[in-house]
């Protein structure tokens, strides 16, 4: 057994996936603590009894299974679209919000049960571990913190399975089919086995978020998205709750074949890994709010907003959520959405998703500037002063590498 340093009673953050439901009997074997699990309810569709079952089968004492969907979705996920927040341009931060989230709600039950520690399930090679472990640190510096991905023998998944099946935990892993998946409400996520390889196209039968663009239907989907204050709440005219809006854009999108990708994404620890994303409810919110500020911000914000996104996704991603920077950015954030109001349609076709009409009461685009014909407010010769003094640097510059050939 390992020194435990006092630890008597832990928190573990479980899924019921392979990597914690090794970890009870592991840290019972190892550390002879008391092993109380805390399962968020995110989306993932698991039947919360089974989990239950399971958990306290494979020696947990106590089980928390708690519905956290509503403020996964209303204090992550939209905080991170009215940022505009894409990691190196395509990733849109499925996983990486949610674990903040489960750390929150460990080291608030780590406290009402008088635990010593919390774990975690992360492997020491992903980014995941530090996303927890900066939450822990952030809320509770002085917690225990056991990550056994990083003290264990196991270095692999095929010996994890054979670990799990030798303790009489059933997994649903397989050697031959060893994927790594995390699915939320936001996302749906596919990583290891033939993943690894970068030359390897994604199976279809991989992708259970999404249909095939090529089986998609063959009419157009058109779809309205209402938003305030940058925050999206009606669909189609109908005033949905978070949770049923984005149940019912995941259907459409996925139906329509919208929201794959594909990336070989740099990791925090300093390796390149592929990540096989489903994001289709996603994919048409981003793709609205975009278009919607396009309307109603001005150049100055819109294009300093998007240096902020680049630095918004990195700390989310980089697992930096508590930080004071993180709430700057998100007091930014809120002053650039008090005008983000309006309604986008979008054309939903065989993995397209494509803006075809959008109106704001703050809209800044005005038809009588625009138009190339005659209009009174806009006076087109102005435009020659303009050009002149905006393009005098060049001019200046220009003119002196002339004198300076004329002179050699």
């Amino acid at each position: 057994m390992k020194e435990t340093n006092g630890i008597k009673k832990v928190v573990l953050a479980y899924s019921g996936g392979l990597d914690t439901s090794v970890i009870i009997p592991w840290l019972k074997e190892n550390y002879g603590c008391e092993v109380i699990t805390i399962t968020a309810d995110l989306g993932q569709k698991k039947d919360p009894e089974q989990l239950r079952k399971k958990a306290l089968n494979s020696g947990a004492s106590k089980v928390y299974i708690e519905d956290m969907r509503r403020e996964f979705i209303e204090n992550y996920i939209f905080p991170t679209l009215k940022a505009g927040a894409i990691y190196e341009r395509k990733y849109l931060l499925g996983t990486s919000f949610a674990r903040p989230l489960i750390a929150k709600r460990q080291i608030e039950i780590a406290a009402q049960e008088g635990a010593d520690a919390v774990a975690h399930g992360c492997t020491g090679k992903g980014n995941d571990q530090v996303r927890f472990e900066l939450s822990y640190k952030a809320l509770n510096p002085k917690i225990k913190i056991i990550a056994p991905w990083r003290e264990w023998e196991i270095r692999s998944r095929e010996e994890e399975i054979e670990y799990a099946q030798s303790r009489g935990i059933p997994v649903s892993a397989t050697k031959e089919e060893n994927y790594s998946r995390d699915r939320n409400i936001w996302h749906l996520s596919h990583e290891g086995g033939i993943l690894e390889d970068p030359q390897t196209e994604p199976p279809e039968g991989l992708f259970q978020f999404t249909d095939s663009p090529e089986k998609a239907p063959d009419k157009p989907t058109f779809v309205d998205i209402e938003f305030e204050e940058g925050i999206p709440g009606k669909i189609d005219g109908e005033s949905l709750d978070p949770i049923e809006l984005l149940e019912r854009l995941n259907k459409l999108g996925g139906q329509n074949g919208i929201g794959r990708v594909d990336l070989v994404e740099n990791r925090l620890v300093g390796m390149k890994s592929r990540g096989v994303y489903e994001t289709p409810g996603g994919t048409l919110l981003y793709t609205a709010h975009a278009d919607l500020e396009n309307l109603t911000l001005d150049r100055e914000i819109l294009h300093y907003k998007d240096l902020v996104a680049q630095k918004y996704a990195e700390l989310v991603y980089f697992g930096k959520w508590f930080t004071p920077l993180k709430q700057a950015l998100d007091a930014f954030v809120d002053v650039t959405q008090k005008e983000v109001t309006g309604l986008v349609r979008l054309k939903l076709y065989k993995g397209n998703c494509i803006v075809v009409k959008r109106t704001s009461p703050y809209s800044l685009y005005r038809k009588d500037l625009a138009t190339f014909g005659e209009e009174k407010v806009y006076a087109q010769r102005d435009a020659t002063g303009f050009i002149n003094l905006f393009g005098l640097p060049e001019k200046v510059r220009a003119l002196r590498d002339i004198e300076q050939i004329s002179e050699d």
